[in-house]
């Protein structure tokens, strides 16, 4: 997979691109980001890439041509152009896993009071990490770029990603490890029974449980199966 972000702080990504599963996974091949400088596509003297406003209004706003340019000059026919805006969808694990499919991603950050809304004539999605102002797109396109890359093959175990929190649905159930107790806090007795289909069906009932008392609202969206019916059922019964 190839993700191309257009910033006009490309050295922003420089400990991020470096650092951890992102550098392994650009290392041995299974991605390949670029942070690219939207001023090297200005035609502008001293490549300006902001102007004012057409109408008037408080700050600068960042060009449409810059952005244009840059568009033509990296997509190719399976591109997908994302907009990272506060006033776009609400980025999820959802549409981590969609984008994961995606052989080349171009990541538009803003900055200043946005871009010029002629670049939505050429974007395939405008998402959003939050509802919350950040002042400019790059830390969104970090945010995207981990989430994306750990689920290509072979980034991270399979397994592992299968297993966290939000990849189906619910929240993931709550881990331990080593020392088994401390300071009067011990590990369930049931994570050292050795009952493996004990173990499975404990951490099923405690990801259910903390979903419904955390994420309410990632709750009523699930469709529960017969046997998760009976968990909550299970669950409710023993609640105070």
């Amino acid at each position: 997979m190839k993700i191309d972000i257009i910033t006009i702080f490309p050295e922003f990504f420089d400990s991020f691109l470096n650092t951890s599963i992102i550098k392994r996974a650009i290392e041995e091949n299974q991605v390949d980001i670029k942070a690219h400088q939207l001023r090297d596509f200005s035609k502008r003297k001293h490549h300006y890439i902001d102007d004012t406003p057409y109408g008037g209004g408080v700050g600068m706003l960042m060009q449409f041509p810059p952005f244009y340019e840059a568009i033509h000059h990296l997509k190719n026919e399976h591109t997908k152009v994302i907009m990272l805006s506060p006033q776009g969808k609400l980025f999820n694990q959802e549409y981590a896993k969609k984008y994961a499919k995606e052989t080349h991603v171009i990541l538009l950050c803003g900055h200043y009071e946005g871009i010029d809304a002629r670049v939505e004539n050429f974007i395939d999605d405008e998402l959003s990490i939050g509802d919350y102002v950040l002042t400019g797109g790059e830390i969104p396109a970090m945010i995207f770029t981990d989430a994306v890359t750990r689920l290509l093959p072979g980034v991270i175990h399979e397994e592992s990603s299968e297993l966290d929190s939000l990849q189906n649905g619910w929240l993931k159930y709550p881990q331990y490890t080593k020392p088994e107790s401390y300071k009067g806090y011990d590990v369930p007795d049931i994570l050292r029974s050795g009952h493996h289909g004990n173990i499975e069906m404990w951490r099923k009932e405690q990801s259910v449980k903390r979903t419904m008392q955390k994420r309410p609202d990632l709750f009523s969206k699930i469709a529960l199966t017969e046997e998760e019916k009976k968990i909550v059922h299970k669950i409710k019964t023993t609640l105070p």
